[in-house]
């Protein structure tokens, strides 16, 4: 089949592809600039020179493809709104140009925060606080079982990582330890983070593309949490920093979703689609160093 990717080049949609393409599927990548084209290119790809602001493109390659699987977002910390609005707008436009086809339309959301309990896959998205609407992104994107649109969302947790790339959240806490020379945790650092190796979601994408029936939520859960206070632990060992608590604000508006408890589980996604995680655990990753160098 031929999937329409955005993101293609972004930090989960560069393993997206070459599973993708490995499992024999063709893939039209949505890029933004002459590196990220070339990049989709080496890996296999075509590229489509757009983003979700190109409303344009959306169509274009939607409508050129057997599928969409899309991965973009501009996690732009200080314009939160802007970028869940511009998700939403892109949203939209991939469901109009799928409407009726029975085409899947596989979106990456966010693992929900559920007070009290670890979260599954049976629990409602997150639809209020400062991502709340990320949460209402995705379950527009479940509602669209009713217009003959194949969907599903595949939930990542907030540490979507690989050991001297990504680390998710945690890169907000290796490039602030690596700035300050503390490494930091918000409160008494006892709230959990679930985590997965990007390498293992990838996988997860392919299969939510391949096999999930209409309405379907994954999980791409490897860690159910480990506390904020382990993570910092483990950066500052590596850096050999100390490590402190800070508030919340230390970190901007980020640090509000750092305060939170936030465990989950992917044993129902584990039981439907035979999915395992393979890759080294986010603590793993952090304690063998290699961190990107401050920018």
């Amino acid at each position: 089949m031929r999937v329409f990717v955005t993101g293609a080049s972004g930090s989960i949609g560069s393993v997206v592809v070459p599973e993708l393409i490995a499992a024999g599927h063709e893939v039209l990548g949505l890029v933004r600039s002459d590196a990220a084209a070339t990049a989709v290119t080496a890996a296999g790809g075509t590229p489509l020179r757009g983003d979700l602001s190109d409303l344009d493109s959306l169509r274009t390659g939607a409508t050129q493809a057997d599928g969409v699987i899309n991965l973009a977002f501009s996690n732009d910390w200080n314009n939160l709104e802007a970028g869940i609005d511009e998700e939403a707008r892109a949203v939209q436009t991939l469901a109009d140009a799928l409407s009726g086809s029975g085409k899947p339309f596989v979106h990456a959301g966010l693992t929900p925060m559920m007070p009290g309990h670890t979260s599954t896959e049976d629990d409602p998205d997150t639809t209020d606080g400062p991502v709340g609407g990320r949460g209402r992104t995705s379950q527009m994107v479940l509602d669209l079982a009713d217009q003959g649109i194949r969907s599903s969302v595949v939930r990542l947790p907030r540490s979507v990582h690989q050991r001297g790339s990504q680390y998710g959240f945690c890169s907000v806490l290796i490039a602030a330890a690596q700035k300050t020379g503390v490494s930091a945790y918000v409160g008494d650092g006892t709230q959990r983070w679930p985590a997965v190796n990007r390498l293992d979601a990838a996988r997860l994408f392919r299969t939510a593309f391949e096999d999930a029936a209409p309405g379907t939520v994954l999980h791409a859960v490897a860690d159910e949490g480990d506390t904020m206070k382990t993570l910092a632990e483990a950066i500052g060992g590596v850096l050999a920093v100390p490590v402190e608590s800070v508030p919340p604000e230390r970190f901007g508006v980020i640090g509000r979703v750092f305060a939170l408890d936030m465990p989950s589980s992917s044993a129902l996604t584990q039981e439907r689609f035979g999915w395992q995680p393979t890759h080294p655990s986010l603590i793993d990753d952090l304690a063998a160093g290699d961190y990107p160098a401050l920018g």
